[in-house]
């Protein structure tokens, strides 16, 4: 195994272990208690400057059997897994878009979600997509293959719309050791950047998605 796969894995180890202040490490394999974890990119200012960053968001979907949900209980108690309001709405689509294509009542769940930073607050809607693939991911018990990230805003359709700062985004995902981003279809290469060029130069393969099903495919191999 690379040290990357290594390092990949064990900061998801390490975000299903936060999850254990409610959710006991028997209920990552239960049938009505499911967990994973999900890499998303962010943008951060530091000294002025944007920074790009991998976070991770451990997920944790369970049933609820009186069907009154959906449900989304984040976890904010712990530095760095803040989020605003924005952040919220999107995690709010992606359940709706989860539930769509795996044509499940989205009622029927409840979600709980702590984000994981190295900063205090995380904001905006493009870890989105990456908060959807974690859903289905979850409730079919499939894993997500590590060095994979995502960045991109869902549409309660499925749908995968425009993000900025791409190429902040793509330097955070080289530091990070990841070996494949995916990006909105149409945003890869525009009239402000060409991230495949800047992909090849970091050894970091970019590829566009313009669905959940086509991202969930690409980062478990698998079709939803």
């Amino acid at each position: 195994m690379s040290h990357r796969n290594r390092l990949a894995d064990r900061v998801t180890l390490l975000a299903l272990v936060l999850l254990a202040g409610f959710a006991l490490p028997s209920a990552v394999r239960a049938e009505s208690s499911r967990m994973v974890s999900v890499p998303a990119l962010a943008v951060s200012v530091i000294g002025g400057q944007q920074t790009g960053n991998v976070h991770y968001i451990a997920l944790q979907l369970d049933r609820d059997p009186q069907g009154r949900g959906p449900t989304i209980l984040f976890s904010e108690s712990l530095p760095g897994s803040a989020v605003d309001d924005v952040w919220k709405d999107g995690a709010r689509a992606a359940i709706t878009a989860a539930a769509r294509v795996m044509k499940e009542d989205e009622r029927n769940w409840r979600l709980t979600i702590k984000n994981r930073s190295r900063f205090s607050m995380s904001g905006g809607s493009s870890a989105s997509s990456a908060i959807a693939v974690g859903i289905i991911a979850a409730w079919r018990g499939d894993t997500i293959r590590s060095g994979i990230v995502i960045t991109g805003v869902i549409e309660p359709d499925g749908r995968i719309e425009e993000v900025g700062d791409l190429p902040v985004k793509l330097q955070g995902a080289a530091a990070a050791n990841m070996r494949a981003m995916l990006v909105p279809k149409g945003e890869a290469k525009t009239a402000e950047w060409d991230l495949f060029e800047l992909g090849r130069q970091r050894n970091i393969n970019v590829v566009e998605v313009a669905t959940l099903q086509e991202a969930y495919e690409f980062m478990t191999g698998i079709r939803p």
